[in-house]
Protein backbone atom coordinates (compact mmCIF):
# COMPACT_ATOMS: atom_id res chain seq x y z
CA UNK A 1 0.00 0.00 0.00
CA UNK A 2 1.39 3.77 -1.21
CA UNK A 3 1.91 6.36 1.47
CA UNK A 4 -1.06 8.16 -0.63
CA UNK A 5 -3.71 5.71 0.27
CA UNK A 6 -2.42 5.08 3.80
CA UNK A 7 -3.06 8.72 4.51
CA UNK A 8 -6.48 8.59 2.29
CA UNK A 9 -7.74 5.63 5.03
CA UNK A 10 -6.53 7.55 8.14
CA UNK A 11 -8.26 10.31 7.18
CA UNK A 12 -11.60 8.12 6.11
CA UNK A 13 -10.99 6.73 9.80
CA UNK A 14 -10.42 9.61 11.28
CA UNK A 15 -13.79 11.02 9.90
CA UNK A 16 -16.09 8.14 10.88
CA UNK A 17 -14.19 8.40 14.39
CA UNK A 18 -14.24 11.78 14.85
CA UNK A 19 -18.11 12.01 13.86
CA UNK A 20 -18.92 9.23 16.39
CA UNK A 21 -16.77 11.37 19.21
CA UNK A 22 -18.47 14.18 18.51
CA UNK A 23 -21.68 13.43 19.36
CA UNK A 24 -20.46 11.14 22.66
CA UNK A 25 -18.78 14.66 23.85
CA UNK A 26 -21.67 16.89 22.80
CA UNK A 27 -24.20 14.36 24.43
CA UNK A 28 -22.11 14.65 27.82
CA UNK A 29 -21.93 18.66 27.19
CA UNK A 30 -25.86 19.33 26.69
CA UNK A 31 -26.06 16.46 30.00
CA UNK A 32 -24.39 18.74 32.15
CA UNK A 33 -25.49 22.03 30.53
CA UNK A 34 -29.16 20.99 31.83
CA UNK A 35 -27.89 20.89 35.09
CA UNK A 36 -27.38 24.93 34.93
CA UNK A 37 -30.40 24.78 32.88
CA UNK A 38 -32.61 23.04 34.76
CA UNK A 39 -30.97 22.86 38.26
CA UNK A 40 -34.09 22.30 40.72
CA UNK A 41 -35.28 19.19 38.23
CA UNK A 42 -33.17 16.56 38.77
CA UNK A 43 -31.37 15.43 41.61
CA UNK A 44 -27.68 15.48 40.91
CA UNK A 45 -25.41 12.65 42.51
CA UNK A 46 -21.20 13.09 43.07
CA UNK A 47 -20.69 9.43 41.43
CA UNK A 48 -22.78 10.34 38.25
CA UNK A 49 -20.96 14.14 37.83
CA UNK A 50 -17.43 12.34 38.50
CA UNK A 51 -17.83 9.63 35.85
CA UNK A 52 -19.48 12.28 33.39
CA UNK A 53 -15.99 14.03 34.13
CA UNK A 54 -13.77 10.78 33.82
CA UNK A 55 -15.51 9.99 30.46
CA UNK A 56 -14.63 13.31 29.04
CA UNK A 57 -11.34 13.39 30.29
CA UNK A 58 -10.67 9.60 28.06
CA UNK A 59 -12.14 10.87 25.36
CA UNK A 60 -10.29 14.46 25.30
CA UNK A 61 -7.50 11.96 25.63
CA UNK A 62 -8.22 9.45 23.25
CA UNK A 63 -9.07 12.19 20.57
CA UNK A 64 -5.16 13.57 21.23
CA UNK A 65 -3.91 10.08 21.05
CA UNK A 66 -5.68 9.03 17.58
CA UNK A 67 -3.53 11.25 15.89
CA UNK A 68 -0.41 9.04 16.40
CA UNK A 69 -2.68 6.74 13.91
CA UNK A 70 -0.99 8.88 11.16
CA UNK A 71 1.87 6.54 11.42
CA UNK A 72 0.11 3.45 11.15
CA UNK A 73 1.76 2.11 7.70
CA UNK A 74 -1.24 -0.39 6.79
CA UNK A 75 -4.49 -0.36 7.23
CA UNK A 76 -6.57 -3.50 8.22
CA UNK A 77 -10.06 -3.96 8.70
CA UNK A 78 -9.74 -5.52 12.20
CA UNK A 79 -7.69 -2.67 12.81
CA UNK A 80 -10.17 0.33 11.42
CA UNK A 81 -13.03 -2.16 13.61
CA UNK A 82 -11.55 -1.71 16.62
CA UNK A 83 -11.16 2.15 16.35
CA UNK A 84 -14.52 2.27 15.68
CA UNK A 85 -15.57 0.36 18.93
CA UNK A 86 -13.52 2.68 21.26
CA UNK A 87 -15.48 5.46 19.60
CA UNK A 88 -19.05 3.11 20.20
CA UNK A 89 -18.47 2.35 23.85
CA UNK A 90 -17.52 5.99 24.42
CA UNK A 91 -20.83 6.96 22.76
CA UNK A 92 -22.81 4.00 24.65
CA UNK A 93 -21.37 5.50 28.58
CA UNK A 94 -22.22 8.58 27.49
CA UNK A 95 -26.18 7.97 26.64
CA UNK A 96 -25.91 5.82 29.44
CA UNK A 97 -24.78 8.98 31.46
CA UNK A 98 -27.42 10.94 30.25
CA UNK A 99 -30.79 9.28 29.07
CA UNK A 100 -33.43 10.94 26.68
CA UNK A 101 -35.93 10.71 29.80
CA UNK A 102 -35.42 10.81 34.13
CA UNK A 103 -38.95 10.61 34.78
CA UNK A 104 -38.98 7.19 36.21
CA UNK A 105 -36.07 8.19 39.11
CA UNK A 106 -35.99 10.28 41.87
CA UNK A 107 -32.25 11.45 40.37
CA UNK A 108 -29.31 10.69 38.79
CA UNK A 109 -28.46 8.33 41.96
CA UNK A 110 -31.17 6.24 41.55
CA UNK A 111 -30.63 6.00 37.58
CA UNK A 112 -27.40 5.30 37.87
CA UNK A 113 -27.49 2.64 40.54
CA UNK A 114 -30.21 0.86 38.60
CA UNK A 115 -28.53 0.97 35.28
CA UNK A 116 -24.46 0.73 36.95
CA UNK A 117 -24.51 -3.14 35.25
CA UNK A 118 -24.88 -1.75 32.07
CA UNK A 119 -22.05 1.29 32.40
CA UNK A 120 -19.33 -0.91 34.29
CA UNK A 121 -20.23 -3.25 31.97
CA UNK A 122 -19.62 -1.85 28.80
CA UNK A 123 -16.91 -0.11 30.31
CA UNK A 124 -14.57 -3.26 31.22
CA UNK A 125 -15.60 -3.77 27.35
CA UNK A 126 -13.39 -1.26 26.55
CA UNK A 127 -10.53 -2.95 28.10
CA UNK A 128 -11.04 -6.02 26.47
CA UNK A 129 -11.34 -3.71 23.29
CA UNK A 130 -7.73 -2.35 24.31
CA UNK A 131 -6.20 -5.46 24.41
CA UNK A 132 -7.37 -6.82 21.45
CA UNK A 133 -6.11 -3.83 19.93
CA UNK A 134 -2.43 -4.70 21.37
CA UNK A 135 -3.13 -7.88 20.01
CA UNK A 136 -3.07 -7.41 16.73
CA UNK A 137 -0.58 -4.66 16.76
CA UNK A 138 1.74 -7.93 17.48
CA UNK A 139 4.14 -8.90 21.03
CA UNK A 140 6.44 -6.32 20.25
CA UNK A 141 4.21 -3.93 20.39
CA UNK A 142 2.82 -5.24 23.86
CA UNK A 143 6.18 -5.45 25.57
CA UNK A 144 6.62 -1.44 24.69
CA UNK A 145 3.45 -0.67 26.86
CA UNK A 146 5.44 -2.07 29.83
CA UNK A 147 4.33 -3.92 33.06
CA UNK A 148 1.96 -0.94 33.53
CA UNK A 149 -0.17 -1.95 30.51
CA UNK A 150 -1.95 -4.92 31.27
CA UNK A 151 -2.23 -4.63 35.66
CA UNK A 152 -4.15 -1.18 34.03
CA UNK A 153 -6.33 -2.93 32.00
CA UNK A 154 -6.65 -6.09 34.52
CA UNK A 155 -7.49 -3.71 38.01
CA UNK A 156 -9.60 -1.98 35.77
CA UNK A 157 -11.65 -4.61 34.56
CA UNK A 158 -12.01 -6.29 38.08
CA UNK A 159 -12.89 -2.81 39.41
CA UNK A 160 -15.78 -2.36 36.61
CA UNK A 161 -17.31 -6.18 37.66
CA UNK A 162 -17.22 -5.49 41.45
CA UNK A 163 -18.95 -1.91 40.30
CA UNK A 164 -21.76 -3.86 38.71
CA UNK A 165 -22.86 -6.02 41.91
CA UNK A 166 -22.04 -3.20 44.68
CA UNK A 167 -24.27 -0.34 45.33
CA UNK A 168 -21.72 0.58 48.03
CA UNK A 169 -21.23 4.26 47.83
CA UNK A 170 -17.78 4.24 49.23
CA UNK A 171 -16.67 1.90 46.69
CA UNK A 172 -17.96 4.19 44.19
CA UNK A 173 -16.28 7.27 45.49
CA UNK A 174 -13.37 5.61 45.98
CA UNK A 175 -13.19 3.92 41.67
CA UNK A 176 -14.15 7.10 40.48
CA UNK A 177 -12.09 9.40 42.36
CA UNK A 178 -9.30 6.44 41.63
CA UNK A 179 -9.93 6.77 38.23
CA UNK A 180 -9.94 10.70 37.28
CA UNK A 181 -6.51 10.75 39.25
CA UNK A 182 -5.21 7.71 37.42
CA UNK A 183 -6.27 8.82 34.29
CA UNK A 184 -5.09 12.52 34.37
CA UNK A 185 -1.48 10.72 35.71
CA UNK A 186 -1.05 8.72 32.68
CA UNK A 187 -2.05 11.70 30.28
CA UNK A 188 0.59 13.81 32.18
CA UNK A 189 3.47 11.16 32.28
CA UNK A 190 2.76 10.54 29.07
CA UNK A 191 2.67 13.33 27.13
CA UNK A 192 4.84 15.60 29.78
CA UNK A 193 8.02 13.28 31.42
CA UNK A 194 9.62 12.24 27.96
Amino acid sequence: MDHSTTIKLFEHCRLIVGMVLSLTVARLLNGLARFVQHPKKVKVYGVHIGWVFGILVMLIHFWWWEFKLINVTEWTFEAYTLIILYAIVFFLLSSLLFPDQMDEYTGYEDYFMSRRKWFFGIFALSFFIDFADTAIKGMTYFHSLGIEYPIRNATYITCCIIAMFTRNKYYHIAFVTAHMLYQLSYIFRLYHTQ
